[in-house]
């Protein structure tokens, strides 16, 4: 498949396995040594299967589907997924332009901006929830627990741990009871979130894939904002981390990690949010990329 972006642009595969921190948590697992990963997809029939990608030669990614044939079908589907998952379907040749005369951020157009997404709008979701209020090491064990247990399981895969099992889907996820979130996830207050968020997916009362494929033209940032807020467990920090999953780039994602990083890499004590802001300003709805990939810059060196 070539690494390719809708308008053209080249896309740096070493740069989108590595783009944020969700690109290392399960069913992904990064083969080390390797411009590759191992990923284990849901398919629509319920089932699921294992991929490898990897850089086979510059500018392009081999998808290897392990275990038996799939069908003609899977095969079609899968590609699907790889494609969302790499975000080959965005065009950020606009953004390149703008980047080029920054010299801050003039590296970034060999192929970097891509943020490595999940199968669904639905992973992306929980996995950001769990990212909240702790430590890295909890939000691994919770989205660890969530794909050993509930997450569909492909063929060949060993019969226990996470590996080879696809993240659960809502239906899963909403039929598993408080009990599970507490003593087997060890979740916390989320365990109710996941419930709430689960059941409202599985019953149709809300629909986060549509936001995948909906345009701001139809739908602005600002109403995807506010519908994410209503989601147990999102907040603004949440909101602006899956709306980069999106595409949608114009929030800044302001943490307690992104606010000192800048600062430090901006060589001051402390940075305002407004000074924050107003860096990035130029950049118009590609702001919260640029700002997340000016922090993330020195990734690149130690890839």
């Amino acid at each position: 498949m070539a690494l390719v972006g809708a308008g053209g642009e080249p896309v740096d595969l070493a740069r989108t396995l590595t783009s944020h921190g969700l690109a290392a948590l399960p069913p992904l697992e990064p083969i080390a040594g390797e411009t590759a990963v191992r990923i284990t997809l849901p398919l629509r029939s319920g089932r699921a299967r294992t991929v490898e990608l990897r850089e086979t030669e510059p500018g392009f990614v081999s998808v290897t589907v392990l275990g038996r044939a799939p069908s003609a079908a899977a095969l079609i589907e899968l590609e699907a997924l790889v494609r969302r998952i790499l975000g080959l379907d965005q065009d950020l040749s606009d953004f390149y332009d703008m980047a080029r005369s920054d010299p801050d951020l003039d590296w970034v157009v060999a192929g970097a901006g891509r943020m490595l997404r999940s199968a669904t709008v639905f992973e992306d979701v929980v996995k950001t929830i769990c990212t909240t209020n702790c430590a890295w090491s909890a939000t691994t064990r919770m989205v660890s627990a969530l794909v050993e247990h509930l997450g569909p399981r492909a063929p060949g895969a060993p019969r226990t741990g996470w590996r080879g099992r696809a993240f659960p889907g809502p239906e899963a996820m909403a039929a598993a009871g408080e009990e599970f979130y507490r003593d087997v996830v060890r979740a916390g207050y989320r365990g109710r979130y996941f419930i709430a968020l689960a059941e409202s997916v599985a019953e149709g009362k809300v629909d986060l894939e549509a936001w995948a494929t909906t345009s701001p033209a139809d739908l602005s940032d600002d109403e995807v904002a506010s519908q994410l807020q209503l989601l147990p467990g999102v907040g603004p920090y949440a909101a602006a981390h899956i709306m980069m999953m999106l595409g949608r780039h114009s929030r800044l994602i302001l943490d307690s990690w992104t606010r000192p990083t800048y600062a430090r890499l901006a060589g001051r004590r402390v940075v305002k949010d407004s000074a924050i802001e107003n860096r990035f300003k130029r950049y118009g709805h590609y702001a919260g990329l640029a700002f997340w990939l000016f922090l993330t810059e020195p990734w690149v060196e130690s890839s």
